[in-house]
């Protein structure tokens, strides 16, 4: 099946990547009526189904799990150049968009996406199997790189506020980008194994069975078609964002809303090729996918915005509330005991799934 997936690409998803970055060029900075609103949501709907495809090739060309982690940063890449971008517009009112963006990938990623694919992967085969090393080293990273940067600010007394003084943002940022190399090298280098999906019995898949790779050349243009397909993306999600504001604001939903909004258009790509993995069983390539994304989020974020801060004007609060800290607490019990088996059932989805919809109505009504 996948070999026929590879060999009979459909013309289109090489198309709408194309035609996103045109239309974003045409588009960007303009007030868009709302014939041209449609057309953007449309061929950015287009543009993250392209995505998806292009990164299964790339995976599919590299293995399991250098191919989760493209997807991964390609995303975060963009994702931190659409904050920087929008904090150097924003001013002062965007002084918590770091925070609230980087905090939604968390729950979106460790909550939605997780409760999603074990969900899936439980209900079509019975139980979800993972390697529970792996995991649970992504997830001890995860939440490092959660407390220090988004935790650690609410109590810090060095500066008024849930703000980092220079040399504690510093800290944090060399210590996210540390942590994220450490954790690259050890899925891709040392411990390559504990991150490849496993089979009922324990064994190690190392290749996805009748399956041919595509060619070097395939793979590369897949590559750059995912690049562009992103970019679409993220700058077409920040293209429609004020109409997204005004439907909030006319709806009377808290501001917060918009955040959760886009990033959950941006995360979109990874959402779908997670719960594609998870419906043919290769569940360790979901939570590579979820919980790689959570990590590049921060990992790469953090330290964007350190050093956007340089010369962008206003705070630069990354300090959670008390609300979102227990919520970041619960996820990381409830993540815990889903990972410490090695297997789960629909109920530990539906537990994630659970936590996720508290975050979605507290960001609705907080």
């Amino acid at each position: 099946m996948i070999t026929r997936l590879r060999s009979l690409t459909p013309p289109w998803t090489s198309l709408v990547p194309v035609l996103a970055v045109v239309l974003l060029a045409l588009t960007w900075g303009r007030a868009l009526p709302g014939a041209m609103i449609a057309l953007v949501i449309l061929v950015l709907a287009g543009s993250v189904l392209a995505a998806v495809h292009h990164a299964e090739v790339v995976a599919h060309r590299v293995g399991e799990p250098f191919g989760s982690l493209v997807l991964a940063i390609a995303v975060t890449v963009i994702e931190v150049a659409l904050i920087v971008t929008l904090m150097a517009d924003g001013g002062a009112k965007s002084s918590t968009l770091a925070r609230d963006t980087v905090f939604a990938a968390v729950m979106i990623t460790c909550n939605g996406v997780v409760g999603l694919c074990l969900l899936v992967a439980s209900l079509r085969h019975r139980i979800a199997v993972f390697n529970a090393e792996g995991t649970g080293a992504a997830l001890a990273t995860v939440a490092t790189l959660a407390t220090l940067s988004l935790v650690l600010p609410t109590f810090t007394t060095s500066k008024p506020g849930p703000e980092f003084s220079s040399l504690q943002l510093t800290f944090a940022a060399l210590s996210s980008l540390i942590l994220y190399g450490l954790f690259v090298a050890t899925q891709t280098v040392r411990h390559r194994d504990y991150f490849l999906p496993i089979t009922r019995q324990g064994e190690v898949i190392t290749a996805e069975e009748h399956a041919t790779p595509p060619s070097a050349r395939t793979a590369r243009i897949s590559l750059g078609l995912l690049a562009l397909a992103l970019i679409g993306v993220v700058g077409l999600a920040k293209g429609v964002s004020p109409a997204i504001e005004s439907g909030v604001a006319a709806a009377g939903l808290h501001q917060a809303v918009v955040g959760v909004i886009i990033a959950l258009l941006v995360l979109l790509p990874e959402t779908i090729a997670a719960l594609r993995s998870a419906r043919r069983d290769r569940v360790q390539t979901s939570l590579n996918l979820a919980l790689g994304s959570a990590m590049a989020s921060i990992g790469l974020t953090i330290p964007s915005v350190a050093l956007a801060s340089v010369w962008l004007s206003g705070p630069l609060v990354l300090g959670l509330s008390p609300t979102h800290m227990l919520l970041l607490a619960l996820t990381v019990v409830v993540s815990s005991l889903t990972v410490v088996p090695g297997r789960a059932t629909p109920l530990q989805g539906g537990v994630h799934l659970v936590v996720f919809a508290a975050y979605l109505e507290l960001a609705i009504n907080p």
